[in-house]
């Protein structure tokens, strides 16, 4: 589902990450409020790119595929944790770069969304990013209980609203150019 800035209340985030990003937003808005301190909130949404961990352990959906596929020996496979089915809306970190900037830029104080609203599940982002690579792989869904939810994507319709900005590139060229730096990597 599109998460809209508004769905963050009345909040219940489903671990301490989520309350410690709640709690952060109304401790920089307090202080915009009683002190005067020029805040601006966003709330970004899987931004990935070239310089992000990918081998790691804490890399992102992103990154990790183009390293499986990166590694992989032609004719081999690569595994995708759960049924692959799960969605979720990637942005490209030039993309994010431009989104804040006008975030920056403007005078809009509240919480924005700065994310993508084009969806993929996680078998179509390894199909693609297999296709960039140009090798011959198959995909190998795995049992795991690290899959996240089934699906969440950003609604972007606030910060388009108020500062004119939305995502301007589709999902493939980034992702191009992130398997193209993971790959000279390794």
């Amino acid at each position: 589902a599109a998460l809209k800035e508004s769905d963050c209340f009345p909040a219940n985030p489903d671990s301490p990450y989520g309350w410690e990003k709640i709690f952060s937003e109304i401790l920089f808005d307090s202080f915009r409020r009683n002190y005067g301190l020029d805040v601006r909130i966003c709330r970004f949404h899987n931004i990935f790119g070239p310089e992000s961990c990918y081998n790691n352990g804490k890399e992102k959906a992103p990154a990790a595929v183009c390293y499986k596929v990166a590694s992989a020996e032609e004719n081999g496979e690569v595994e995708i944790w759960g049924d692959g089915k799960q969605t979720r809306s990637f942005l490209f970190i030039d993309e994010a770069v431009e989104g804040v900037m006008r975030l920056l830029d403007g005078d809009y104080v509240h919480p924005v969304n700065i994310g993508s609203n084009e969806m993929i599940a996680i078998n179509d982002l390894a199909k693609m990013v297999i296709d960039i690579s140009g090798k011959n792989l198959s995909i190998k869904n795995v049992e795991s209980n690290a899959i996240g939810v089934r699906g969440r994507n950003s609604d972007n319709t606030l910060i388009e609203e108020k500062l004119g900005w939305k995502p301007s590139r589709p999902l493939r060229e980034g992702i191009e150019k992130l398997y193209n730096w993971i790959n000279q990597k390794i």
